[in-house]
């Protein structure tokens, strides 16, 4: 039988992302925090291959580096579907399964918060083990002069181009998800995620989580090395706020989408 076969069509496809996403919800309180924590340091982890891939890109043309940095960036997601963790954007389509009558709202508001705290003390975790290791130190303190760029140019950015950046960042990452979820293997959920990934970062668009490490290690880096202008803390939460509300839209445009498509009319004629 050819792997095609044994891989859902769309409809199939929905139906086991919303089930996953129902099992998420429900996961009991010590489970879901430390899973949290996990998606929060793969994410970052990510980044910090990312930064290491734009170390010295700017002698590249531009898109040559920017897709570089998503093909390696897309390890993050890569460790939280295969590895498994709880990542706060790709769960937020359980706001599809919601409707879908599968997830009650409070529940799956619980779950977004919950994994949403736990993801950002992972990726803080991570900026301050990878700051104290002095990786930003490499090439002659081109690795922290690129993180410290990275950083910038997103605190820099305004709340309405963030936000928009955040819808589109998220919806890529979702459909990711949803594409990993088509897969039986792990070389089919790889091919799913990579491209999605490889393309929001390629574009520069906003993911809380990954900013939730990129952000704070910048601060980090710039705060310690010689040469490095101080960023303002006030930054990260200018970024994080609209990247937030953007990252939650994009699940939602995405996860309610496929609920409009493909949801099953119940015996009154309701959509269930």
């Amino acid at each position: 039988m050819s792997d095609s076969a044994t891989m859902p069509a769309p409809p199939g496809l929905h139906a086991t992302v919303f089930a996953a996403l129902a099992e998420k919800a429900a996961l009991p309180l010590r489970p879901m925090l430390v899973l949290g924590v996990l998606a929060g340091l793969y994410i970052g982890f990510g980044g910090l291959f990312a930064t290491i891939a734009l170390t010295g890109a700017e002698a590249l043309p531009h898109g040559v580096g920017q897709v570089m940095a998503g093909l390696v960036f897309a390890t993050g997601l890569a460790l939280v579907m295969i590895a498994g963790a709880e990542l706060f954007t790709g769960n937020t389509m359980m706001t599809g399964a919601v409707l879908a009558g599968q997830i009650p709202a409070g529940q799956a508001a619980r779950a977004l918060s919950l994994v949403f705290l736990a993801n950002f003390a992972g990726a803080l975790l991570l900026a301050v083990l990878v700051w104290g290791a002095g990786v930003h130190d490499a090439a002659e303190g081109a690795v922290g002069r690129a993180a410290v760029a990275l950083a910038q140019g997103k605190m820099e950015a305004g709340f309405l181009a963030t936000l928009a950046s955040g819808i589109l960042a998220n919806m890529l990452v979702c459909l990711a998800v949803w594409s990993a979820y088509a897969g039986q293997t792990v070389t089919q959920k790889l091919a799913g995620l990579t491209l999605p990934v490889a393309a929001f970062v390629a574009a520069g668009l906003e993911h809380s989580i990954a900013n939730m490490y990129l952000l704070p290690y910048g601060w980090l880096v710039a705060a310690t090395m010689d040469g490095e202008a101080p960023l303002a803390l006030s930054g990260i939460a200018g970024n994080l706020v609209p990247a937030t509300i953007g990252n939650l839209i994009g699940g939602c445009v995405v996860a309610i989408a496929y609920w409009l498509a493909f949801a099953e009319p119940d015996e009154s004629g309701a959509e269930a």
